[in-house]
């Protein structure tokens, strides 16, 4: 237990909710600090987004996606109760945990289609990946001493378009991994939407076969359960927006195969070239390293991309990959 001082209420909120009572602490990552408490006897959890130039922008990103996403019904985020911006301190419904026997992927995607299909207001686009990303990827083969193939490169670039093509229909979660969501008697529920963005929503959808590339747990779903999930998300998202989601999976998995910053926590992405940083040392990010995480997405990516014609080029190279990596 914290001592109460500890919880950054400014006057305004403690007006508002009464005096915090039963407080305690919630791990969380390093930018933030999360509390569990009681106003008046309700439970409560009190987040502050700290640590970063960016601490602003995240309290902004975060804010805006649960008050987007506090329009579906079933609920698909925690209610706000209070939020002060000048502290960057969030108020929200406190969220119990239940057990549920449907496979939790097939609930997982059906909540995510949920989400996605709110549509994301003025958040600012996902940026995916960039020529940048695809040049150091193309220097990570070389470096291993794989030859790539004549017109990969027309390939990761027609890649890349498609991505950008796919547009920003989707309310995206930013992070949308084991323990950023939590099961309730209502479904599953969304949390920690700092990296929210407008987006396409198969790139989050492929979360499940590319083993949660934000996440620092890596976690592959069996095959039938894959497809029913992918399926569930697919109906939910026609149900909701009519149509198919736009974009195509084999694109989103090899879209996270190619971004460098998809190797290390969010608080050290940006500004390093991590597959060349990956070449010098090899370093292990929750139950991977570095090394296995880029040898495991190459090998789904491959299998997601076989017989695409217009890829056949970069599942060579990445197949060739993927074997220098396992000798190294």
């Amino acid at each position: 237990m914290i001592f109460r001082r500890a919880l950054p209420l400014g006057p305004a909120l403690r007006d508002r909710l009464g005096r915090p009572r039963r407080v305690r602490t919630i791990a969380s990552s390093p930018r933030s600090r999360v509390w569990r408490a009681e106003f008046a006897g309700t439970p409560a959890v009190v987040k502050q987004i700290v640590g970063g130039a960016d601490a602003a922008r995240r309290f902004d990103r975060e804010l805006t996606a649960l008050r987007l996403a506090g329009a579906a019904r079933p609920a698909v985020v925690p209610e706000v109760l209070a939020a002060d911006p000048q502290r960057r301190v969030l108020v929200l419904e406190h969220l119990t945990e239940v057990p549920d026997g449907e496979p939790w992927a097939i609930r997982y995607a059906t909540a995510l289609a949920r989400l996605h299909a709110l549509g994301p207001g003025d958040l600012p686009a996902d940026t995916g990946p960039a020529p940048r990303d695809v040049r150091a990827f193309l220097d990570l083969a070389r470096a291993l001493g794989v030859t790539v193939p004549a017109g990969v490169d027309d390939e990761l670039a027609a890649l890349l378009e498609r991505l950008r093509a796919a547009g920003t229909a989707a309310l995206l979660h930013g992070d949308p991994c084991p323990g950023n969501e939590i099961t309730t008697t209502g479904g599953i529920r969304f949390v920690d939407l700092e990296g929210a963005a407008a987006g396409a929503g198969i790139n989050e959808l492929a979360y499940l076969r590319i083993g949660f590339p934000t996440c620092w747990c890596v976690r592959s779903t069996p095959e039938p359960v894959l497809l029913a999930a992918e399926q569930a998300y697919r109906e939910t998202w026609r149900s909701l927006r009519g149509g198919d989601p736009p974009g195509d999976l084999a694109d989103a998995c090899l879209g996270w195969v190619v971004q460098g910053d998809a190797l290390v926590e969010r608080a050290e992405r940006q500004g390093t070239d991590h597959f060349a940083r990956m070449l010098r040392a090899d370093w292990r990010w929750g139950t991977m390293t570095a090394r296995e995480r880029v040898t495991y997405r190459l090998g789904v990516a491959a299998a997601a991309a076989d017989g695409r014609a217009d890829l056949a080029g970069t599942v060579r190279l990445g197949l060739a990959m993927r074997e220098a990596l396992a000798r190294r």
